[in-house]
């Protein structure tokens, strides 16, 4: 589907030892075995093998004495080889790298087009090169056809961009894109003020690109005018969908978190900012734009090719510090005060390759008060129908939401750019979002920036560092984007807003600010993602618990039999959350049937007799001693909470239990939760004991919002998975068992009923 192809030491050989040869001579007769003979005849040696043994004794004792040391000792040097090391970096005695003699040395040009070719030149490559103004560079790989020739543009070959002499070319992979990074210091070094990152089936919108691009920020061609810009009111709103601003609400481009593909709404207002500092300016893609596979895959219909069309009318729009957006290598302008930002990682996934550098650059970017901007339609890539397996994006998926978050509070004291951008790299790899190989590939970059004459720009003082200041009525703006005709899910949206996205939007504006956590018995590596997928669109959030951790997946680890305890860290995490709805994955949500609940109040199965049970404490030991701990938990309960618990228990030696495999608890409700987990404090109550003792003591039963009530329960799990079990017409339905892509294929389709938006997920 993208434009560009992102595509044991031996053995030691065994010693043989040579035996020695024995000599009939060394056999005499044999001595008479007589004790006191052979020690008198001996003695020296006796006495000689009782030294060594002292000695070896002695030794191995102050060995020991000392092991303790060494063995920290030995740790600490593995550690050390294990950590990732900072590069040290000369800053004052870079030689300069000047142009190869045999590589246009005397040419200049201020504005470059550079693009990765694997084919021979495409129809859009040679419009391209006939753009006034503009120089055209190639940067081939190992893909490319050995005669690959275009007039008009400068070509380098693997063999070229080996003799220009670059540090960063040793890192670079053959067969891939990534190797525009040598294309940038070609372009630098041969006076570039303006680069335009562009892929080989982007056409230029009517063949020119200071129609749509503030091609110019100083001078007389400069535009000087005000910018509508996000508000920053929303602190916590961190990344957004641009296509949504420009009249598409259900596409979505590659590298926003799945998380927030659900977030159609348009803005209730805007801000402005002064023009001359969008010193990375994303354009808007017609025909097939930036999106990622899963858009892909699911909004297909047959093999027809893509042909999106976004607002050209709609005006441009700034990013303020903070808020990010996804940016590509396919439609972006970098002017000079950000060509530091080109540079694209090696260590990670080529699909990812460019979205994390787009990450990575717009936090650096704050830093000398640059910011993004997000442009009309400027191209119009043609889709050739050549998708690409989700997999080879997950990474992508896994890793982005954390690293905008990751992003967003890292501070740095460094006093000049080049030391911010390396240390950046550097808590990047110590994070996991890259290697160390990408701390290196960062060093040797800049090192080759200085080289080739770039001069850092200075620093601004951060922003976000700062108060916000209170936006007025007057500084709101308003803009209400078109909603254009699309594609989603596989059906064409005309009109308005048709009856399925009607649904979506009512469902999302209930449940938007509502914190939905889920644990996994099932193997969370075959169904995180997918979860998130279908419950993300809906809810704020999604929290997954497991038994492991998975660090890659974003997966909290958490035991069931005491789930509850993980919840006050979600509470506190997402303090400005409505509500948290507890979710097991054995138990499949229907959220079109949850609109009328009063989510102010408590909801729980306490109404689904199957799986809100009392049973007698003397029935089993485990009764007992749960029991006993419900017992010393509410003989220290306030007054409040005691006396609404005890008003729900049937009779004094009873137990109530709850299988509690769904639960909502309202942000009223969180401080009298926080205050009742405290009081459990190390006692090992079980799960199934505290979360009905919790809700008993929070609220009496009366209270709770009955929605859950008609759920589908039944205590034992069938062999397999049966429609007869399912209903779209209840809240919810236990128990489902989701163990692996195909069930969750099946589930996805059997909910489509109640949720038609799903049909085409599959």
């Amino acid at each position: 589907m993208l434009v560009q192809e992102r595509s044991t030491p031996k053995s030691p050989k065994t010693q043989i030892r040579t035996l020695p040869t024995l000599h009939s001579h060394r056999f005499s007769e044999s001595k008479s075995l007589d004790f006191s003979t052979w020690l008198s005849d001996n003695v020296y040696r006796v006495v000689t093998i009782l030294l060594l043994i002292v000695t070896v004794a002695a030794l191995f004792f102050l060995r020991n004495v000392g092991d303790s040391a060494a063995l920290l000792c030995f740790q600490s040097q593995t550690a050390a080889l294990e950590k990732i090391q900072f590069p040290k970096v000369d800053w004052n005695s870079i030689a300069s790298i000047s142009a190869s003699s045999y590589m246009y040395p005397e040419f200049r040009s201020e504005q470059w087009i550079v693009v990765s070719v694997s084919n021979y030149p495409s129809d859009s490559l040679q419009k391209l090169v006939k753009m006034k103004g503009w120089q055209v560079l190639a940067i081939g790989n190992s893909l490319t056809p050995a005669d690959w020739a275009l007039k008009g543009a400068i070509y380098l070959s693997l063999e070229d961009q080996s003799k220009l002499g670059f540090r960063v070319v040793e890192f670079l992979p053959y067969d891939s894109f990534v190797r525009k990074t040598v294309g940038y210091l070609f372009a630098i070094q041969h006076g570039a003020k303006k680069i335009f990152d562009v892929d080989d089936r982007g056409e230029v919108i009517d063949g020119d690109l200071g129609k749509h691009f503030d091609v110019e920020l100083v001078g007389e061609g400069a535009r000087q005018e005000i910018i509508l810009q996000y508000s920053h009111e929303n602190p916590n709103r961190t990344v957004v969908n641009p296509y949504i601003h420009f009249g598409q609400r259900s596409v979505w481009p590659r590298g926003l978190p799945l998380e927030n593909v659900g977030e159609i709404a348009h803005e209730e207002f805007y801000t402005e900012i002064f023009g001359g500092k969008q010193f990375i300016q994303q354009g808007i893609s017609n025909g097939l734009p930036d999106v990622d596979s899963v858009f892909y895959f699911t909004r297909k219909s047959g093999l027809e090719a893509f042909d999106i069309r976004f607002d050209e009318r709609a005006p441009k729009v700034a990013l303020p510090q903070g808020m990010m957006v996804p940016i590509n290598s396919f439609n972006t302008l970098y002017h000079t005060s950000a060509f530091w930002a080109l540079m694209l990682p090696v260590s990670i996934s080529t699909m990812a390759s460019d979205i994390l550098r787009g990450y990575w650059g717009q936090r650096l970017l704050w830093e000398i008060g640059g910011y993004v901007v997000v442009y009309p339609p400027t191209v119009h890539r043609y889709d050739k129908i050549e998708a690409y397996p989700f997999s080879e994006e997950r990474d992508l998926h896994v890793n982005v939401g954390r690293l905008v978050k990751f992003l967003n509070s890292w501070r740095s004291s460094k006093h000049r750019l080049f030391e911010k951008i390396l240390e950046l790299s550097f808590v990047m790899a110590e994070e996991g979002f890259w290697t160390e190989k990408d701390v290196k590939f960062t060093a040797a970059w800049l090192q080759d920036l200085i080289a080739v004459g770039y001069q850092q720009p200075r620093l601004m003082s951060l922003e976000l560092d700062r108060p916000r200041a209170t936006i007025g009525h007057g500084d709101r703006k308003e803009f209400v984007p078109q909603k254009l005709p699309s594609i989603h899910l596989g059906v064409e949206e005309t009109g308005t807003v048709n009856y399925e996205i009607g649904n979506l939007i009512r469902w999302r504006k209930f449940f938007g600010n509502v914190v939905l956590i889920m644990f996994c018995n099932g193997p969370v590596e075959r169904t995180a993602l997918e979860w998130r997928l279908l419950y993300g669109r809906i809810f704020k959030t999604v929290i997954i618990l497991s038994e492991t951790k998975n660090s890659d997946l974003v997966v909290e680890e958490g035991r069931l039999d005491h789930a509850y305890k993980y919840l006050p860290k979600v509470f506190d995490t997402y303090s400005g959350a409505e509500g948290f709805l507890f979710l097991q994955d054995d138990t499949i949500l229907n959220y079109w049937n949850l609109l009328q609940a009063d989510k102010s109040k408590l909801w729980i199965t306490d109404k689904v007799p199957k799986s809100w049970t009392t049973v007698s404490v003397e029935s089993s030991d485990w009764f007992t001693k749960q029991s006993n701990m419900v017992k010393k938990i509410v003989s220290m309960m306030p007054v409040h909470f005691q006396v609404s618990h005890k008003q729900s228990v049937a009779r004094e030696n009873s137990l109530t239990i709850c299988s509690s495999e769904v639960f909502y608890i309202p942000r009223r409700f969180v401080a009298d939760f926080l205050d009742l987990h405290g009081l459990v404090g190390d006692l090992e109550i079980h799960h199934k004991v505290a979360i009905p003792l919790f809700f008993t003591a929070m609220d009496s039963v009366q209270n709770f919002d009955p929605v859950l009530s008609t759920m589908n329960y039944r205590e034992k799990p069938p062999a397999t998975n049966s429609s007869t079990i399912y209903s779209a017409h209840v809240p919810a339905v236990h128990p489902w068992n989701v163990s692996s892509e195909q069930d969750f294929i099946k589930l996805v389709r059997i909910m489509a009923e109640g949720d038609p938006l799903l049909a085409e997920l599959v």
